[in-house]
């Protein structure tokens, strides 16, 4: 395969997924409920009469943040994956291959929020491999798996999404691009923005995650009681996340982008890094829900007693319809950006430009 249909950086596309990995996945076993599949985050497998989610995630540790944000985004992407199966996590297996850099300190002060993270959400840390080698760096410092456990009818996936079911989504556009940035950046944003904007933006960081978002959508009920799928909004943002939430459906999609919340600061601190469109651009902490008709505002009351902002934003339609994005009363097809822009936005002002 030539280089060139490979991804300058992140995910890799539908189209090398497909013709490269999917059609090899080791041995067949009917106790597979959800597999691999591009836009879903978590397998599933029925073990023992319960579903169990299983979702891996690499160890990103980023030392700008400081090793205690750190450590608490890194276990906070990891749960959110395994959220978004509708069942709450339960055990973690995680492998730290540190850089010979980190000291005894740094890894304690990752270490203890880790800790204190999965104590929180009700994880259990049950095996692991931790050392430290020549070759590694930050931030991919190794990689995790968490299960999640709950009945055989406690569980989401897209295959469960039916034509007309209304979708939700949460916090809106660039939580995470403009999270990050207000971690790395805080004296940038102060000098143009002032204290006060600065000090609300620090606060977008701990907003990266969909624990509590994912937790809340599925109190109300699911499949035809209520949601039916749920997706992060990772690489490529809300318009990536949408596009694959209706592919992995088999369904078309129909979204009014004026009725997306936005969250304060988001226009400012996108423009400021040069990302023109923020709802391209990465978005961990945004939560794409699916949910039948007759319970959709049920799920936004349940998000908003959490104090999460949501609003129902569109709804999925027939495959013949194809992928709709309205703006401003004009119609578009709705594309999948492919490349996140934040990671050249971000590239460019760790470098001064």
């Amino acid at each position: 395969m030539p280089d060139m249909e490979m991804p300058e950086i992140g995910k890799i596309s539908p189209e090398i997924f497909r013709e490269i990995i999917f059609p090899r996945l080791g041995a067949k076993s009917d106790k597979v409920l959800v597999g691999p599949q591009h836009g879903v985050d978590v397998g599933i497998a029925e073990i023992g009469g319960q579903a169990v989610s299983f979702t891996t995630d690499p160890v990103f540790i980023v030392p700008q943040y400081g090793f205690e944000r750190a450590a608490w985004f890194a276990i906070h992407i990891i749960a959110s994956d395994s959220v978004t199966s509708g069942l709450k996590p339960k055990f973690l297996s995680i492998d730290l291959n540190l850089p010979m850099d980190m000291t005894k300190e740094q890894l304690s002060a990752m270490w203890s929020v880790m800790h204190r993270e999965c104590e929180n959400m009700g994880i259990n840390v049950i095996t692991g491999h931790t050392a430290r080698y020549e070759g590694c760096s930050y931030p991919m410092v190794g990689g995790a798996t968490m299960i999640g456990i709950g009945g055989l009818d406690e569980y989401v996936s897209p295959r469960f999404a039916r034509e007309g079911d209304k979708i939700i989504i949460t916090k809106g556009p660039a939580i995470e691009a403009c999270g990050i940035f207000a971690a790395v950046f805080p004296g940038l944003i102060t000098k143009k923005f002032g204290d006060d904007f600065a000090s609300r933006a620090g606060g977008l960081f701990y907003q990266m995650s969909v624990v509590d978002d994912a937790l809340a959508a599925v109190s109300i009920g699911v499949r035809d009681n209520g949601v039916s799928s749920m997706h992060d909004a990772t690489e490529c943002g809300i318009w990536g996340g949408l596009f694959e939430v209706a592919q992995a459906a088999g369904l078309g999609v129909r979204i009014i982008k004026d009725d997306i919340v936005v969250a304060d600061g988001v226009p400012e601190i996108c423009r400021l890094f040069g990302i023109d469109d923020p709802y391209a651009a990465i978005s961990e902490g945004t939560l794409i829900v699916t949910c039948r008709p007759h319970r959709a505002c049920d799920v936004i009351q349940a998000l908003s007693a959490k104090n999460i902002p949501s609003s129902i934003v569109g709804e999925l339609t027939a495959p013949e319809k194809g992928m709709v994005l309205v703006d401003q009363g004009r119609e578009s097809a709705l594309l999948h950006p492919v490349v996140d822009p934040f990671w050249k936005a971000f590239s460019k002002a760790m470098q001064g430009e």
